[in-house]
């Protein structure tokens, strides 16, 4: 075999997690695949990885190596395409990452049209909230949903973020709409993961509020459960209560005030000149499918009062009227704080 199959065999076994797995996936025998291991590393001078029985890990050379040989796999990858005329089709196992929530509401039930679009192409769709290693774990794409910092991978912005505080119309008839920022210390706010500040831009500029209340939870999802139940206040994006909103099971308080503006839905992938055809096919279909004002925005109702004026209660007519109040009725907390993009 030569040079490049092994580049082949060792980024296999990488993606793989383990030689037997690597030689299932290539039909070779897990001796044979490591001795063309071994035949890598001593033409290259230097061990690439650490072997057990049952796993295998990079040394610092062997991930820098791998890094660049998926590029080189990738750029052959295209070139192939290119010459073949089929740099438009997609072929192989196309490997995603993406957030729980947003992978099951916004991705899933558009993977159909994607794969009937392209019937030489599987899909692997992984939904977990933590960020993964796309290189190391073998992923082509991860979609992240937040404030991204610089780094070696590229990302693509696929739609924006909008988040927004809201609360059932039954929390509202029963505790009152808030009428300034400050009322919400009033009030229970949920959030996960131990009760994250919330970043909010208003038209004073941007502020700090620290949700307090009874509700501890590492989940989203338990959160956004906890708001249509009429728990308390939340904020939360729009592609997530987007139907609550619409049918009025939600109604949003203080709209003067919203999530950071620099979260957003991004596909991130390895930094690579040549981009598989696969990878990009699938960016372009979702984002063709978001667009700069995606679906979920849509219908949203303009007046948000309207929800809330027509119930009834001691007090709740009068406090009805507040929800569209957007002025501060304190001081702002400008510490800067972690985005948490839910």
């Amino acid at each position: 075999m030569n040079n490049l199959g092994d580049l082949e065999i060792f980024a296999r076994v990488v993606s793989a997690g383990s030689m037997s797995a690597a030689g299932r996936e290539l039909g070779l025998s897990p001796a044979v695949v490591s001795k063309r291991l071994r035949r890598l590393e001593d033409r290259l001078g230097t061990r690439l990885m650490q072997r057990t029985t049952r796993q295998i890990s990079l040394t610092e050379a062997g991930q820098g190596f791998y890094e660049r040989v998926v590029a080189i796999l990738a750029g052959i990858e295209e070139a192939e395409a290119f010459v073949s005329r089929r740099s438009a089709l997609a072929r192989g196992v196309l490997k995603v990452s993406a957030p729980t929530s947003f992978g099951r509401m916004h991705i899933a039930p558009h993977i159909n049209s994607f794969m009937q679009a392209n019937p030489d192409l599987g899909v692997n769709l992984m939904l977990r909230d933590e960020f993964v290693d796309i290189v190391g774990d073998g992923y082509d794409l991860a979609i992240r949903i937040a404030e991204l910092s610089d780094s070696s991978l590229v990302a693509r912005k696929l739609a924006p973020v909008r988040r927004i505080l809201v609360a059932s119309p039954a929390y509202l008839e029963r505790h009152g709409v808030p009428r300034s920022i400050d009322d919400l210390a009033k009030h229970i706010c949920l959030a996960p993961h131990n009760n994250d500040p919330w970043k909010l831009e208003s038209p004073g500029g941007q502020l700090i509020h620290r949700p307090v209340g009874p509700l501890q939870t590492n989940s989203s999802e338990v959160v956004r459960e906890a708001v249509i139940g009429g728990v308390g206040i939340a904020l939360r994006s729009t592609w997530d209560i987007g139907a609550e909103l619409a049918d009025g099971r939600l109604v949003q308080v203080l709209p003067a005030y919203e999530g950071s503006r620099n979260v957003a839905i991004h596909a991130v992938y390895a930094s690579r000149r040549f981009l598989p055809a696969k990878v990009r096919l699938f960016i372009d279909y979702l984002a063709e499918l978001y667009g700069p004002t995606p679906y979920w925005e849509n219908p949203l109702p303009e007046t948000p009062s309207a929800s809330v004026t027509s119930l009834s209660g001691p007090g709740f007519r009068e406090s009805s009227r507040t929800l569209n109040s957007g002025k501060s009725g304190g001081n702002e907390n400008d510490h800067a704080s972690r985005d948490a993009a839910e």
